[in-house]
C-alpha cells in the first residue's frame, strides 16, 4: 500500500530494488510505485471540488480557503514526499539516470489512454528533478503522450440562440446542481437577461447573437461561484456570459453579471486565488477560457484551474520565445533598485524576473536578516493564499539555466557579485538556483510621475483597496513604500514585493493620537516585541508626494489611518470571519 509518497508495505520492493534486480525490472517496480502515488493524488485532488460546492451552500468560509490551499499544495507535497522517500531508502538503486529512461517508457505506456496522461508524466519528470536535483527544463506534455479527449456534451451546454432570455439563464442556474434553494431564481433570471441585453446592445452586439456555451459545473472561489459561459456572435467572435453567485441566509441570489472581456480577465487574474471547478476535464476548460480571453497565455488559464505545473511551463516558454524573437537583452528593472532582491526584464517582455541578494543593501530597514530560504518561503505562501486581486502570484523556478548573451555585462557583473547563493555562470549560460517570474508592473512611484492626473487618481485609489484586500487576506506589509507596489492593466494596483509580509493577526496596532504636545517620554508601544504598526504614519510611509492626491487618498480610504479600523478587520479575522472583498466592478451587479 502506498499513501502520500510513502510504501507502508514496501519492504518486498526495496529489497529488490537493492538486490542485483536487472534494469528492467527495476524500472517496473520504480515505475508502478510512482503511478500508484499519483493515482492517490490524483484521486485527493478530485475529491476537493465536491468539497468546495458543500463549503459554499453551508456558507463554510474558512473551510473554502482551505479547499484552495490544499488545491494548490497537493502536488508539491505529495511529489516531494516520494523523492524523499526515493532519496532515504533507495539511494543506490534510484542512482543511474539510465534507470530513469526505462522506467519513463513503462510509466508512460501505462498511462497512456488516460485523460490526465499529461499530469501523470508531469509528476514523474517532477519527481526525477527532484531526486537528481535536475535543471528545471519544460516538456512538453502533449507531444510526449496522447491524452484520451472528451466529448463536448461532457464539457458544456450549448444552446443555438439569438438571444439570451431568462429561460436560458434558468438552465445555467441548474448546472451546479445546488441541494439548497434560490432565493428567487424566476426574478435573478428575469433580471440578468435584462442585463445582458442591455449591455450587448450598449456595444452594439444584441443583434449578433449566434449560439450560447456554457461550462457544466460551478467554479467555486472564496464566498462565490460563478457560473462560466460565453456568446459566440455571428462571424466567429466570442465575449464571457459569466455569472456571480452568493448564498445567505435567504438563499443562493445572482449577484453580478459579466459580459466582456476585461471584467473576465480581472475575475480569473493570477493575482486572485484558483478557481475550483466540479468538472474534471481541465484541458478543455482551458481552452474555453483562452477562447473568451485571447490575450492571456493559455497556461496561464491552467493555473487558474488549479494546474500550476502546466502555467510553469507556458510561462517559461512563453519568456524564452521572447527572447529568442527579439534577440532581447535583460537588464535591471524600471524603478527602484530592491533592498532585498534584484530584478531585471527585457524589453518588450511581460514578465519581470528576481533573485534573492546574499544579504540587503544598507538601506535595509527590519534589523537581522532572517537569509534568502526565509524570504523565498514568504514568495511560496503568496502563491498558496488568496491574494484578493491585489497581490502579484510568482512562478519560482529551481536550477535554471539561460543564455548569457541575453544578459546586459552590468547586471550580469551586479547577479553574480551580491547574488552568488543563487547566480553563477556556467560557460555560455546563467545558472540561477532560484528565480523568480512574475507579471511586468510599472512601479507605482513611476507611474504616478509619468501618467494623466485622472490615472493617478485611479491608482491611488486603488492603492487603498490593495491594502484593504491584503488586509482581509490576513496579510500586512509592513514595508508600506510605495515602490513595493505596481501599477497594472486598467490601472489596478498590486503589491508585488513580499520579503516584508506578516501574518496581520499578529501585528499591533497602536497610535500617538492620544499623547499630548510636548510629551518627551517615549511610549509604551516602543517596548513592545513584534510588528507594531501606527494607521497615521501610513500616509507618509506610501511617499505619496503630490499633495493633491495625498488628499485624495485621505478622502476616500480615510478609515485607514485611523486604529478603528485595523483592529475592526483583525477581530474578525480572529474570529473565524473572512472578510469580503470587492471582485468585480460595481456597475456588474444586478441591481446596478
Amino acid at each position: 500500500m502506498i499513501r502520500d509518497g510513502r510504501f507502508s508495505h514496501h519492504a518486498p520492493a526495496r529489497r529488490l530494488l537493492e538486490s542485483e534486480a536487472d534494469p528492467e525490472t527495476s524500472a517496473r517496480i520504480l515505475s508502478d510505485w510512482i503511478q500508484q502515488v499519483f493515482d492517490g493524488f490524483y484521486s485527493d485532488f478530485r475529491a476537493i471540488p465536491p468539497k468546495a460546492k458543500a463549503a459554499f451552500e453551508a456558507s463554510a468560509f474558512q473551510q473554502s480557503l482551505q479547499n484552495s490551499r490544499d488545491r494548490l499544495t497537493l502536488y508539491g507535497e505529495r511529489m516531494h514526499a516520494l523523492a524523499r522517500t526515493l532519496a532515504a531508502e533507495c539511494p543506490d538503486a534510484i542512482a543511474a539516470p539510465e534507470l530513469w529512461d526505462r522506467l519513463e517508457q513503462h510509466y508512460t505506456a501505462a498511462v497512456a489512454g488516460r485523460y490526465e496522461a499529461d499530469l501523470a508524466l508531469a509528476f514523474l519528470h517532477s519527481v526525477r528533478r527532484a531526486v537528481f536535483m535536475d535543471n528545471w527544463t519544460p516538456v512538453d506534455y502533449a507531444v510526449d503522450i496522447k491524452t484520451q479527449s472528451s466529448s463536448d456534451r461532457e464539457v458544456m451546454l450549448s444552446r443555438a440562440v439569438d438571444a439570451v432570455d431568462a429561460e436560458l439563464i434558468r438552465e445555467m442556474l441548474a448546472i451546479p446542481s445546488f441541494d439548497i434553494p434560490f432565493r428567487d431564481a424566476t426574478g435573478d433570471s428575469e433580471r440578468a437577461a435584462d442585463k445582458v441585453e442591455e449591455a450587448l446592445t450598449r456595444r452594439g452586439l444584441a443583434d449578433s447573437i449566434a449560439a450560447v456555451d456554457v461550462i457544466r459545473g460551478g467554479f467555486f472561489r472564496n464566498r462565490g461561484v460563478y457560473v462560466v459561459g460565453r456568446i459566440r456572435l455571428n462571424g466567429g467572435l466570442a465575449v464571457p456570459l459569466i455569472l456571480a453567485l452568493l448564498n445567505d441566509e435567504a438563499g443562493i441570489y445572482i449577484d453580478a453579471v459579466l459580459t466582456d472581456e476585461p471584467e473576465a480577465h480581472n475575475l480569473f487574474s493570477t493575482t486572485r486565488a484558483n478557481f475550483i471547478v466540479t468538472n474534471d476535464h481541465y484541458h478543455e476548460l482551458a481552452e474555453f477560457l483562452h477562447g473568451i480571453m485571447p490575450k492571456r497565455p493559455l497556461g496561464l488559464h491552467y493555473s487558474s484551474l488549479g494546474f500550476n505545473h502546466f502555467g510553469k511551463v507556458a510561462v517559461m516558454e512563453e519568456l524564452t520565445d521572447e527572447l529568442a524573437r527579439d534577440e532581447a537583452v535583460f537588464d535591471t528593472s524600471v524603478g527602484f533598485p530592491g533592498t532585498v532582491a534584484i530584478g531585471f526584464q527585457a524589453p518588450g517582455s511581460v514578465y519581470n524576473l528576481k533573485v534573492i541578494r546574499d544579504h540587503p543593501t544598507e538601506n535595509y530597514k527590519w534589523g537581522d536578516f532572517s537569509g534568502v530560504e526565509s524570504v523565498l518561503e514568504k514568495y511560496r505562501q503568496v502563491h498558496d493564499i488568496n491574494r484578493t486581486g491585489s497581490m502579484l502570484d510568482n512562478a519560482i523556478y529551481y536550477n535554471v539555466t539561460l543564455p548569457s548573451s541575453h544578459f546586459a555585462s552590468g547586471l550580469l557583473s551586479e547577479l553574480v557579485e551580491y547574488a552568488s547563493n543563487a547566480v553563477s555562470l556556467r560557460g555560455e549560460t546563467v545558472f540561477f538556483h532560484h528565480l523568480i517570474v512574475q507579471r511586468r508592473m510599472i512601479p507605482l512611484p513611476v507611474f504616478l510621475q509619468q501618467a494623466p492626473p485622472e490615472d493617478c487618481e485611479r491608482a491611488v485609489i486603488s492603492l487603498g483597496q490593495c491594502i484593504k484586500n491584503n488586509m482581509a487576506a490576513n496579510i500586512f506589509n509592513r514595508d508600506l513604500d510605495g515602490r513595493n507596489y505596481g501599477v497594472g492593466s486598467h490601472i489596478r494596483v498590486y503589491l508585488f514585493d513580499y520579503d516584508a509580509l506578516e501574518t496581520f493577526t499578529d501585528v499591533k496596532i497602536r497610535s500617538n493620537r492620544d499623547r499630548f504636545d510636548g510629551e518627551e517620554d517615549i511610549p509604551g508601544w516602543f517596548f513592545e516585541d513584534g510588528v507594531v504598526f501606527l494607521p497615521e504614519e501610513i500616509e507618509v510611509g506610501l511617499r505619496i508626494i503630490d499633495p493633491d492626491l495625498r488628499r485624495l487618498f485621505r478622502t476616500v480610504h480615510g478609515d485607514l489611518l485611523e486604529v478603528e479600523y485595523w483592529q475592526r478587520i483583525q477581530d474578525e479575522l480572529k474570529n473565524g470571519k473572512v472578510p469580503q472583498i470587492q471582485v468585480y466592478p460595481d456597475s456588474s451587479s444586478l441591481g446596478a
